[in-house]
């Protein structure tokens, strides 16, 4: 019996979307069976915009190698929306099923009529979660695009003369890196917001790891790490594990039943931080990314988890445009820890020392600073490092924690005080008080 075009694109990972505008650029070109498809001959908008997120999901770079009478099978099941997608789509083929029908049932009853986009949205996000309980599966409004004015006509570019250097690319997220610094008693600190890729981040990522490479112990804050790159969690844990051997997680993709696996690498620019403790902070906030690098590592038993459970997200997922304003995600793939066999997703990471997000700092850099005084250090990084604890407020009795409140904004912490010249004599009681511990952002 043949097979249903719907089974048939879930294993071939190939999605409604593509088809359409592959198979038009394709038969554009005479072709008949197979070929390399050029990425700049697909149809400008939706088409070309969703071909080039999956395949650079996949790997590829600007050609692929089409399936022509397979897609064309694809482009005659149906326009895309948000239920075909999501049968077509969901890792988990029997909950799609469920949402979908429970989501054309109350399209049948009128339940969406006259519903503006964001209430539309919102009202499909609540009902898939109702079947799926997925945070990543939801549906969303895109902004609308500004209206651009004509651009004017290029002037013919010049070659840069004497001082007149090329700009260099620039990044206002810093590839997600918000924080990295030494802190007193000879402790790194890095607050990452997002995890980006490597081949976009690869050099932030080694100068932030180079930064904090002479240290005794690292603090790495995700309490508003909203996720990232799968292959970003690799590149950052690879600085924490001595070579290639380290098997950190799989994914298997649901559409074409393969499963990739993810490896520590060989190679990282810069010097590796091993044999010191790693200290990972946690809140309700850290999702996607964020959860995949700290359960990879506390699985590992390579870092201790301080703070608050996770989101509990681990399902990686494709925005899929289904009009002008919304856009449907949904998770085609799971993750899973070869070391505990599955992953976090609704439950989030579990830390190892629960303490409420706003006071996991705190935890971490207490135990951070205890550690380096236990070790063989100068005498200078001893007396820094006591003198930070001392200035440590007192753990809160666990009885009378509660959950905290939202984490109080990053740009709110005030630069550490001006250093008193060493050289110079001063009574131990008039030091400056230590700084304020920082409190600590995500594609289609």
């Amino acid at each position: 019996m043949a097979d249903d075009p719907v089974a048939v694109a879930q294993r071939h990972g190939q999605q409604l979307a593509l088809a359409h505008g592959a198979v038009g650029a394709l038969q554009r070109r005479g072709e008949r069976q197979r070929a390399a498809l050029d990425l700049d001959e697909l149809p400008d908008g939706l088409w070309r915009y969703y071909a080039r997120t999956w395949l650079r999901w996949r790997g590829e770079e600007e050609f692929y190698a089409i399936d022509l009478p397979l897609l064309a099978t694809l482009a005659a099941v149906q326009e895309p929306t948000a239920v075909s997608l999501l049968r077509a789509s969901y890792v988990f083929p029997d909950r799609a099923e469920q949402a979908a029908a429970a989501i054309e049932a109350r399209l049948a009853a009128g339940e969406y009529d006259d519903l503006g986009p964001e209430a539309l949205a919102g009202q499909l996000t609540e009902q898939l979660d109702e079947v799926c309980q997925d945070k990543h599966l939801r549906v969303r409004v895109r902004p609308p695009r500004p209206q651009r004015p004509p651009r004017p006509a290029r002037p013919e570019p010049r070659e840069p003369g004497p001082g007149r250097a090329q700009p260099e690319h620039r990044h206002p997220g810093n590839f997600g890196i918000h924080r990295a610094e030494r802190l007193p008693g000879n402790v790194g600190y890095l607050d990452l917001h997002g995890v980006a890729p490597p081949e976009h981040a690869g050099e932030a990522i080694a100068a932030a790891m180079r930064l904090v490479s002479g240290t005794e112990a690292l603090i790495i804050d995700l309490r508003r790490n909203h996720g990232g790159s799968p292959h970003g969690v690799v590149f950052w844990c690879s600085y924490l594990f001595p070579g290639a051997d380290t098997h950190l997680s799989d994914i298997f993709d649901a559409n074409t039943g393969e499963t990739r696996q993810f490896w520590t690498l060989p190679y990282v620019p810069g010097p590796r931080y091993l044999d010191r403790p790693v200290y990972l902070l946690t809140s309700h906030e850290t999702f996607s990314g964020g959860e995949d690098l700290a359960y990879s590592l506390q699985a590992q038993g390579r870092a201790l988890v301080v703070g608050a459970a996770t989101g509990g997200g681990a399902h990686p997922t494709r925005g899929i445009p289904i009009t002008d304003r919304l856009v449907i995600t949904v998770p085609f793939a799971r993750s899973i820890n070869p070391v505990t066999g599955t992953n976090w997703q609704g439950t989030g990471v579990l830390p190892d020392i629960e303490v409420p997000a706003a006071e996991a700092y705190d935890e971490a850099y207490r135990r951070a600073l205890r550690h380096v005084l236990t070790g063989d250090v100068p005498p200078p990084v001893a007396d820094e490092a006591r003198e930070a604890l001392a200035g440590l407020a007192a753990p809160a009795d666990p009885a009378a924690r509660s959950d905290p409140a939202a984490l109080p904004d990053p740009a709110a912490r005030p630069d550490p005080p001006a250093r008193p010249d060493p050289t110079a004599a001063a009574d131990p009681a008039a030091r400056p008080d230590p700084p304020a511990p920082p409190a600590p952002i995500g594609g289609v």
